[in-house]
C-alpha cells in the first residue's frame, strides 16, 4: 500500500474517533441523575435487549507517560476498598431498574490497571455481579491485563471465575521504548503466557500494540510484530498513539524525547499491516488484525461488526452498555452517561445517592439515524442508505437530506482509492479504512472540526 507525504498532509486531520456518536465532547451536566435512571428503564423497552457490562478499575502502579485514560496512582488498601463497596452499590442500583430476564452477554473490565488489585477484589465484584444480573451460558468475560502484574495464579484464578478472554497491554517488546514510556515489562514471557491462557480455555486472546511512540524504528517495529506473530495470538491490535497533552499533561514527556512525525508513524502502521496480512492475519476495522477463524473476522465478513467504547464486538453478543466504576460511560440506546472522573467525588457520590452521574446526553432521533450510518461506516466499511432508512422507517430522500449527503464531497477519496459510491451505497477500500474517520467525517452534520480538540485521523 502506498502512501504519500501529500496523501498524509491531506487526510491527516483532527477529527473524532466515533468511539460513540455524538463524541464525548458533546456531553454536558444538563444530563442528570434523575435522566440517567428514566433511562435505564427505557432501555428494557430498546434494542439491544443483551446486557453488556463494564467495569472500570481505576487504579494504576505507575503511570504510562503515553496513558489517555482515567487513572489512579498506587492507592492505599482502604481507598481500594472503599471503591470496591461504592462499585457492589453502584451494580445493585442499577440492576433494580433493569428486567431481570435481559441476559447479559458481556462483561469487561478496564482501566486503569485491573489485574493490579487483588485477585479477592476481582472475585467479590464477579460474584456480586451474578447475584444480580442473568449471565447468558456464552457470556464473553474480558479483562484488560498489564502483562507486568500477570502471574500464572492469577490466570488459575480469573479462569474459576468465569473469565475467558484476555487483552495484554504489550504496547512494544523493546524495552528501552517501555522505559521512556514509564511502562514496566512483562512479568513472563508473553509466547509462555499466552501458552498457558490457551490451556485454561481462554479464547480470543489480544495482543495490543501502539505505534507513534517515542524512540520507535520501522526496523525494531518490525521486530515488535514478528515477535507478536510468532506467539500467534488470535488478535493483534495496532493502535495509533494519539497525542492529546492538551487533556493528557503527562504527554507533554514524550515531547520532549521526540515522537514520530506523520510519515514516520505511518510506515510503522503500513509495514505491521504487511506483516500481519502475509501472516495469514485479516484487516478488519482500523486498528484490528484478526485470525480467519475468529468470531471478529467472521463478523466482519458478515457486515456484522460492532464497535463501542470497549473496542470492537459482534452484533450477535453485543449488548447495551451499563458501566460502572469513576469516568465510567454508559452507552444506552437513547443516551450516553458517564460517572465523575475523579475517584473520590465518585465514591462520595456513590455513598450518598448510589448514582455518580456527571454527565451525558440525551440523543435525538436524528442522532441515533447518523450514529448508525457512522457505525457503519467505521465497523464494516460498508453504508446501504436504503437499509439505513428502512430501519429508521424514513425514505432514503430524507436520510441524505439529513446527512448532507453530496456526492462533491465524496470526489477525492474516490479519486485516491479510498471508496467506492452509486447512488445508495459506500464501499470503503482496503487503503480506505486508514480515513475511515475521514470518511465518517463527512456523514456527521453536526462536526465542527478544530485543532486542539481531537486526535489525528491518520
Amino acid at each position: 500500500m502506498d502512501i504519500s507525504t501529500d496523501f498524509l498532509h491531506k487526510y491527516n486531520v483532527s477529527g473524532p474517533r466515533y468511539t460513540s456518536y455524538p463524541p464525548a465532547n458533546f456531553f454536558n451536566e444538563s444530563f442528570t441523575t434523575s435522566d440517567y435512571i428514566r433511562e435505564l428503564k427505557e432501555s428494557n423497552q430498546q434494542k439491544p435487549e443483551n446486557i453488556s457490562l463494564y467495569v472500570h478499575i481505576p487504579f494504576c502502579p505507575k503511570r504510562c507517560h503515553f496513558c489517555g485514560c482515567s487513572t489512579v496512582i498506587a492507592q492505599r488498601k482502604m481507598v481500594v476498598e472503599r471503591y470496591i463497596k461504592a462499585l457492589k452499590s453502584e451494580i445493585k442500583l442499577v440492576a433494580s431498574h433493569l428486567d431481570g430476564s435481559r441476559p447479559v452477554t458481556q462483561i469487561h473490565w478496564g482501566g486503569g490497571t485491573p489485574n493490579s488489585i487483588s485477585m479477592s477484589y476481582i472475585r467479590e465484584i464477579m460474584d456480586w455481579i451474578r447475584q444480580h444480573f442473568t449471565l447468558s451460558a456464552k457470556a464473553e468475560i474480558a479483562m484488560e491485563c498489564s502483562p507486568a502484574y500477570l502471574d500464572y495464579p492469577h490466570i488459575d484464578q480469573l479462569a474459576e471465575m468465569g473469565f475467558n478472554r484476555i487483552s495484554l497491554g504489550i504496547q512494544d517488546f523493546r524495552e528501552d521504548v517501555l522505559n521512556v514510556v514509564n511502562r514496566d515489562v512483562p512479568r513472563h514471557p508473553v509466547n509462555e503466557v499466552v501458552a498457558y491462557l490457551r490451556t485454561k480455555g481462554f479464547r480470543g486472546i489480544n495482543l495490543d500494540f501502539i505505534y507513534g511512540l517515542p524512540m520507535q524504528t520501522p526496523e525494531s517495529f518490525k521486530n515488535t510484530i514478528d515477535q507478536a506473530i510468532a506467539i500467534r495470538p488470535d488478535r493483534i491490535v495496532t493502535f495509533s498513539y494519539a497525542h492529546v497533552p492538551w487533556v493528557k499533561v503527562a504527554q507533554k514527556q514524550l515531547e520532549a524525547i521526540g515522537l514520530p512525525d506523520a510519515n514516520d508513524k505511518m510506515k510503522l502502521f503500513l509495514q505491521a499491516t504487511a506483516q500481519l496480512k502475509e501472516a495469514g492475519y485479516i484487516s478488519i476495522g482500523i486498528d484490528h488484525f484478526t485470525l480467519p477463524d475468529d468470531d471478529l473476522t467472521k463478523a466482519f465478513n458478515h457486515k456484522q461488526l460492532h464497535r463501542n467504547f470497549q473496542g470492537y464486538c459482534t452484533l450477535e453478543t453485543t449488548g447495551q452498555v451499563y458501566a460502572f466504576g469513576a469516568s465510567s460511560i454508559s452507552q444506552l440506546w437513547g443516551a450516553y452517561a458517564q460517572n465523575h472522573k475523579e475517584i473520590t467525588k465518585y465514591m462520595e457520590a456513590i455513598e450518598a445517592t448510589g448514582t455518580a452521574i456527571e454527565r451525558g446526553y440525551k440523543l435525538s432521533k436524528q442522532e441515533l439515524i447518523v450514529r448508525s450510518v457512522i457505525n457503519c461506516i467505521m465497523c464494516n466499511g460498508l453504508l446501504d442508505l436504503v437499509e439505513i432508512a428502512d430501519e429508521f422507517e424514513i425514505s432514503p430522500d430524507d436520510l441524505k437530506t439529513l446527512l448532507t449527503f453530496d456526492p462533491a464531497k465524496f470526489v477525492d477519496f474516490i479519486e485516491d482509492g479510498l471508496m467506492k459510491l452509486d447512488n445508495n451505497h459506500i464501499l470503503l477500500t482496503e487503503k480506505g479504512f486508514l480515513c475511515a474517520r475521514n470518511i465518517a467525517m463527512t456523514l456527521d452534520p453536526a462536526l465542527k472540526s478544530g485543532e486542539g480538540v481531537y486526535s489525528k485521523t491518520v
